[in-house]
């Protein structure tokens, strides 16, 4: 078993179900944007075809992403390092390269986050804690799925669940969700 710290929580079992909570730098609301949403969603099938991830549930929200994960391959840290690096890499590209609204913005604010941080970055995405949360028992478990997908509920977004688009909630309901998930016991 590994010890890794990601901020104010610890990942201390590299092959248990966690909770995690993926934050925008600044809480800029990037996921207004489709592409960038399905920048997030190409990188979950990767990581899940690639990488040994399992992703039990999603809600990919406005500036934020909460996920239940699993390392099949007792690579926990490195799932998230890979993910928010690609990702981070993958969104910045886009601002810059697509037709943007707000691409000055964007990366005046992405640059600001990645001024004061030891990292080697000029953009700075994501921020770097991710609350790592082990899942630890099934009423733990229910209690953050349920979590995951009343937030666009509690946002104001949607009426139910299923019916918000980024997020595992349909694929719960025996509908099919934009991406695979690993369904969770």
């Amino acid at each position: 078993m590994s010890y890794t710290f990601t901020g104010g929580y610890k990942i201390r079992n590299q092959d248990a179900t966690h909770f995690l909570t993926f934050t925008i730098a600044g809480w800029v609301d990037i996921f207004s944007r489709q592409r960038y949403r399905d920048i997030v969603l190409e990188s979950f099938s990767f990581c899940r075809k690639r990488k040994g991830l399992m992703l039990g549930a999603y809600v990919i929200m406005s500036n934020h992403i909460h996920t239940i994960w699993t390392a099949r391959n007792n690579n926990l840290s490195d799932l998230l390092r890979d993910f928010k690096t690609y990702t981070s890499k993958a969104i910045t590209a886009s601002v810059v390269t697509e037709p943007e609204s707000r691409k000055e913005w964007l990366l005046y604010m992405f640059h600001f986050f990645a001024n004061g941080t030891n990292a080697n970055e000029q953009f700075k995405v994501w921020t770097g804690d991710n609350h790592p949360e082990e899942i630890f028992s099934h009423s733990f478990l229910r209690s953050k799925l349920n979590y995951i997908h009343l937030n666009p509920v509690r946002a104001g977004l949607v009426s139910a669940p299923a019916d918000y688009l980024y997020s595992s909630a349909a694929n719960y309901e025996g509908k099919k969700g934009l991406i695979e998930i690993d369904f969770l016991e």
